[in-house]
């Protein structure tokens, strides 16, 4: 083919498709506040060679905002992209909660999402070997309701007191400034067993999703659902994809890595273009309270999940993506995902990091965006009557409404349904720190390995372990090995020694 003819795909073509819908009517260039101006290709200089003058305005102002462009990077979930669609409801769960979204079978709701990589800076590669975020903003009656999760059930720790430390291992070294450093990894994963659950996920197949449209979702967390009588369960979200589970290998991955940062991204904004619109399918499991007392292991564990055969998947509806974003950065950087975000019917439940998690997000949000992020209108709710004003970046004061509460001048009031939704959970117990770290951390992990994973699965998943595993000083690789593969498989051990050389003697060394 020649070069001339290299097939272009609609993302290439962004920019004709602009010119073509815009062809009438000629646009002044303006400076931020409207005013027109009459050359933008040359600076206000005295003479040829003269310095430039300060009172060159379409320059100053080009430049103040320019230096402002982005805002702070998350810390994690840095890199991502995202997309508009809706949630329609195929089935009543009206049984399990009086969340207005479920009220009724056909009813569709406005959403946005988000899909990221959670380890690597905003210019990292797309196929790097990580968890992938799944983030879904919901614009319901109630407001906003998002529900921040990932492409795996599960997640490497379960207590927030460990978050930061497991994040900072998976970053830089803070003196070499590379990542990723294996022996910081495999040193803080073989210290908290915990991890073995997700790290054996992370490095299966499913470590390097083929597209963001070929993986499942995942709340991860368990939330609460309140019915109309006020009727309380335990409740856990997952999306199924319609495209169906696919997967890059390794080596594929790295060449795209090179080739193409931005492949997960391009693949997602290329489908929505040509009317391939991703689709999931909304499941939830439900836990009684009386079955959650009853539970050989704690249901509010984020390193595990909750066996279907005992909870099987009730289908709630589908989400489907078909629009993209006018402005990237506008509509997707700026997007605010918050688990605090919830809406009457919808509960928290007494998850270790998701307690966390209402905070930091909310937190996070305010350092990158500044205060009042949620007047940004992609994470605007419908309406909103509080008692919050003024801050960095206001855009509605909410007109002449008092701002403090009581009042006798109309100000909102208390809103009976969410009252009436809001449930007395009863809770005991003594204050003090208790470790789970040490919780069985093997049977759902072994449950994986032997009885889902495929003989050639397995092959690949001790590869892809090896290949991180080998970069480890050896009495990491052997404690790791110990401490998190033996006790799922003696099997998975020893291929592991065997392909890294090492004796079946495990000796701790330091």
């Amino acid at each position: 083919m020649p070069l001339n003819q290299f097939v272009r795909d609609p993302a290439a073509d962004q920019l004709l498709h602009y010119a073509a819908e815009h062809q009438k009517g000629k646009k002044s260039i303006t400076t931020q506040s409207g005013n027109p101006v009459g050359y933008k290709d040359a600076s206000l200089t005295v003479g040829y060679h003269g310095p430039t003058l300060l009172q060159d305005v379409m320059l100053l102002d080009d430049l103040s905002h320019f230096t402002k462009e982005r805002n702070p990077e998350r810390v994690v979930h840095a890199k991502g992209a995202g997309a508009f669609g809706y949630f329609e409801v195929t089935h009543d769960i009206t049984q399990y909660t009086a969340a207005k979204p479920f009220a009724e079978i056909g009813k569709r709701t406005p959403i946005a999402m988000r899909f990221s990589t959670v380890a690597g800076e905003r210019g990292y590669p797309d196929t790097v070997r990580d968890v992938r975020g799944f983030a879904i903003k919901f614009y319901t009656e109630d407001g906003i309701w998002d529900i921040v999760g990932n492409n795996t059930p599960v997640f490497f720790v379960k207590d927030a007191a460990v978050f930061s430390s497991f994040i900072h291992v998976m970053k830089r070294n803070p003196v070499t400034n590379l990542r990723p450093d294996y022996d910081m990894f495999w040193d803080f994963c073989s210290l908290r067993t915990e991890t073995t659950h997700q790290t054996l996920i992370t490095f299966s197949d499913r470590g390097v999703p083929r597209s963001y449209r070929h993986m499942h979702g995942y709340g991860s967390h368990t939330y609460g659902f309140v019915n109309n009588e006020g009727k309380f369960n335990w409740v856990k979200y997952h999306f199924v994809t319609n495209q169906g589970i696919k997967n890059i290998k390794s080596q594929e991955a790295q060449q795209l890595a090179g080739q193409d940062p931005d492949y997960h991204a391009r693949d997602l904004y290329n489908a929505i273009a040509r009317g391939d619109f991703p689709s999931w399918d909304f499941y939830i499991q439900i836990m009684t309270p009386e079955q959650a007392a009853k539970s050989p292991y704690d249901p509010f564990d984020l390193s595990k999940v909750w066996l279907h055969a005992d909870y099987p998947l009730i289908p709630v509806g589908r989400i489907v993506l078909n629009k993209n974003p006018s402005n990237y950065y506008a509509e997707i950087e700026q997007i605010a995902m918050d688990v605090a975000h919830l809406i009457p019917g919808i509960e928290v439940s007494p998850d270790r990091m998701l307690q966390a998690r209402m905070f930091a997000y909310r937190d996070t949000h305010q350092y990158r965006l500044g205060p009042n992020y949620s007047q940004l209108p992609v994470n605007s709710a419908y309406k909103v009557s509080n008692y919050n004003r003024d801050g960095y970046g206001t855009v509605n004061s909410q007109g002449g409404a008092p701002n403090y509460h009581p009042n006798s001048f109309q100000g909102p009031e208390n809103d009976e349904r969410a009252q009436a939704l809001s449930p007395s959970i009863p809770l005991h117990g003594e204050a003090k720190r208790i470790d789970s770290g040490n919780d069985d951390n093997f049977t759902q992990a072994r449950l994986l390995y032997q009885s889902v994973l495929k003989e050639d699965e397995k092959a690949r998943l001790a590869e892809n372990l090896v290949d991180w595993l080998k970069r480890a000083t050896l009495p990491i690789q052997k404690r790791a090995i110990a401490t998190m593969f033996d006790p799922v498989d003696k099997s998975l051990g020893s291929r592991l020694r065997q392909a890294l050389h090492l004796d079946e003697q495990f000796h701790i060394e330091f």
